[in-house]
């Protein structure tokens, strides 16, 4: 997936994430963290947002989060509609339930 434009997702009421994406060049990742909750799920939150990533094979991009103590759930949903927003894509190859 190549990410074509910036885009915004979420918000930064307290439960929310707010998801910034933006392409860069060269192909990596930058991916910034910004968590309310970081010491006791810092990790947990990085290796969410690099495994959906890499399921949707996206590099290039430069991604900020702003975590307000978001469950998975809601951090995954505010990326792919991020994601969604930023790419050409119509549709995301959606995943099966898990």
């Amino acid at each position: 997936m190549k990410i074509i434009r910036e885009a915004v997702a979420g918000t930064l009421e307290s439960s929310d994430v707010m998801v910034r994406i933006a392409p860069l060049n060269p192909p990596e990742i930058d991916l910034q963290i910004h968590s309310s909750v970081d010491k006791q799920f810092g990790e947990a939150i990085r290796y969410s947002v690099l495994a959906l990533l890499e399921q949707y094979r996206v590099t290039g991009v430069q991604l900020i989060i702003d975590d307000k103590g978001a469950l998975d759930c809601v951090l995954q949903a505010r990326l792919e509609t991020a994601l969604l927003r930023a790419c050409d894509e119509k549709i995301l190859p959606w995943r099966a339930s898990l």
